[in-house]
This record gives C-alpha cells, sequence and structure tokens, in this order.
C-alpha cells in the first residue's frame, strides 16, 4: 500500500475537514476531496501530499533554459519536476504535466544527489510544473542538495504564502518567477488566481536570492507597451538590476491565440528597457540573448553556438568598472 507523507501548512477544521494554507487559495477540503492543486488530499481529516518523492519529468538542462541569465552562465543543471498546478493558466506551456495525470517514477535521495553530481551539474532546478505543491520534498530536497555543496534552482509562478516561501528561501541560490501580468483580472480570468501574492513572492525572494522574472506575452491579451512599462517600472522600483524574460507564446492547453509576433516582443523589449537593465526575449531563434553592461553596452556574456563570458572581471565590466549583478 503507498504510503502518503502528511502535508505542512495546514490545520483541521470540524466535521474533518482541513484549511491549507501553503498557497494563496486557502482551500477548504472536505474529507476524500482533493484541494486546487491535485496534489494534496484530505484523508480522515488529515492533509496528505500526494506527489512526494514522485517525478514525473527530469533532465539534464542548460541554466538558460529555465531561463537563468545571471547565474552560472553556460552551466548544466540536473532538472526535476512532478505533476499538478495550483494556478490554472489556459495557456499553460507544460498543460502535460500540470493538468493531467502524467507517470511517475520514485528517485531515492541518494541518487537525486548523484545526478545532481554528474555530467557537469550545478546541482538540481525544481521546474517543469509548479514546485510550490511539492512543497515538502522540495523542503527535504533541498537541504541535502546544500549540504552536498550543490545549488538549488526554483522556476515557479510565484503563489505561495509567506510563511511556507520563508522557510525555503534560504535554500534556493536562485529563482525565476512568473510575471503573467501585472493586471489582476488577467489574473483572475486566464490563470484562476490573483495578481498581489505573486507581487509579494517576487519583493520577498528579492531580500534572499538572486531571482530573475518571466513574462510570456500573449498578442492582445497582456502584451501592450502600456502592460509592459509599467511590469517594467514596477520590478526597476524594487531593483533595475532584475533581469526581465519577455517570452513567446504559443497556442497550448485551452488557449489558441495566434503565436504572438516578433514584433509585439521587439516593442515590449525596447519599452522595458528604459526601466530596467536587463531584458531579454526568449523562444524565438536568432533573438539577441547576450548580455551587455547598462553603463557602457560593452558585451559581457556571449550567447551563441556556447556561451562565454568575455567581458566581465570580479564582477566589474572589463571597460568601465561597472558592477554587473551576476554569479558565475
Amino acid at each position: 500500500m503507498e504510503k502518503l507523507k502528511e502535508a505542512l501548512y495546514y490545520e483541521k477544521i470540524r466535521d474533518k475537514k482541513v484549511k491549507c494554507h501553503l498557497c494563496p487559495h486557502g482551500c477548504i477540503i472536505v474529507d476524500g476531496n482533493l484541494g486546487f492543486c491535485k496534489a494534496r488530499q484530505n484523508k480522515n481529516g488529515v492533509l496528505y501530499t500526494l506527489n512526494y518523492g514522485k517525478v514525473s519529468s527530469y533532465a539534464y538542462d542548460a541554466i538558460e533554459k529555465k531561463p537563468l541569465y545571471h547565474f552560472y552562465p553556460g552551466s548544466k543543471i540536473f532538472s526535476i519536476g512532478t505533476f499538478g498546478c495550483n494556478l490554472e493558466c489556459s495557456f499553460c506551456q507544460n498543460w502535460e504535466i500540470a493538468h493531467s495525470n502524467p507517470a511517475t517514477v520514485e528517485i531515492s535521495d541518494g541518487d537525486i544527489l548523484k545526478l545532481a553530481k554528474s555530467n557537469s551539474s550545478i546541482g538540481v532546478a525544481y521546474t517543469y510544473n509548479e514546485p510550490s505543491i511539492w512543497y515538502e520534498y522540495i523542503l527535504n530536497m533541498s537541504k541535502k542538495v546544500k549540504d552536498e555543496g550543490l545549488k538549488n534552482v526554483y522556476i515557479t509562478n510565484g503563489y505561495i504564502e509567506k510563511e511556507p516561501l520563508k522557510r525555503l528561501l534560504p535554500y534556493i541560490d536562485a529563482m525565476n518567477i512568473d510575471l503573467k501580468s501585472i493586471d489582476d483580472e488577467f489574473y483572475k480570468g486566464l490563470c484562476k488566481g490573483s495578481l498581489e501574492p505573486v507581487l509579494e513572492t517576487i519583493k520577498l525572494s528579492k531580500e534572499k536570492t538572486l531571482i530573475e522574472v518571466t513574462t510570456l506575452l500573449i498578442g492582445s491579451k497582456n502584451d501592450s507597451v502600456e502592460k509592459i512599462r509599467e511590469i517594467a517600472k514596477w520590478l526597476s522600483s524594487i531593483d533595475k538590476n532584475i533581469p526581465l524574460h519577455l517570452t513567446r507564446y504559443h497556442p497550448a492547453f485551452k488557449m489558441d491565440v495566434p503565436s504572438t509576433s516578433y514584433d509585439s516582443l521587439l516593442n515590449a523589449k525596447n519599452e522595458a528597457i528604459k526601466y530596467l537593465n536587463y531584458v531579454y526575449i526568449g523562444n524565438v531563434w536568432g533573438a539577441d540573448a547576450n548580455t551587455y553592461c547598462p553603463e557602457c553596452s560593452t558585451k559581457l556574456v556571449e550567447r551563441n553556438y556556447s556561451i562565454e563570458l568575455i567581458g566581465i572581471e570580479d564582477n566589474k565590466c572589463t571597460n568601465c568598472g561597472y558592477n554587473i549583478r551576476l554569479k558565475y
């Protein structure tokens, strides 16, 4: 019989109901039912995590694929994911594992660590689906990964409550956080969530670890110059050195809006770069993915057929001495 692990961050309430406190949904779950994320279940008044140790996807990925451009450029990382999600974006690009029932395997903690040390990997990335609903497993694994001197990378939609986030952050070396829009109605209508918790996650995480932010641009939904300006200005109010990735959408899951045009992506980048030092276009072949000095425009990291650090030394631009926020 399958052995389940009791979940963290919940309370028992009347009539064998429980209230989950892991994410802002705050699901009240009756006996036998699942939470919104489909990864936590109430069994006889106890909340259990259904995905502990269950891996649906794994691979060695370039760190740039996360995307992380300012964290050990050119490195590889062992990446794992499970199933489920605590948002339901109608445009989900990984819906096969986030919103279906993928096959899973159980890999021992020891084997995960061996894989994380192999093939020139720098550590473990928790990715593919939403890692926050894998919370108990990631909290356990991230401590073991750190003890081995490896790196933990966390790729998230940012939809998590503050207390569990604070508990996890000391073990996370870098994050990429989705900011799907700066419009709460977008979150409510297309993602079945809300904006404010994501903004709080960005602010809190920025204080504790290296973060980069991704916005998937969808034509006529969130790609107007005005909305991009709002995102860029808000991020710059925290730190203008936060890298922003503007990523091309392709039709997926429940949305059939045409793929975002390159012109829309370029217009968005041209607007965002007025407020942020580092803006990148993603999911487009041939787009300029290099990193440049914000002060003198010297090329610092070249990302072409290979990835090379060519204009940075001791975290400073070799041409003008500008301090560069980049780990390598």
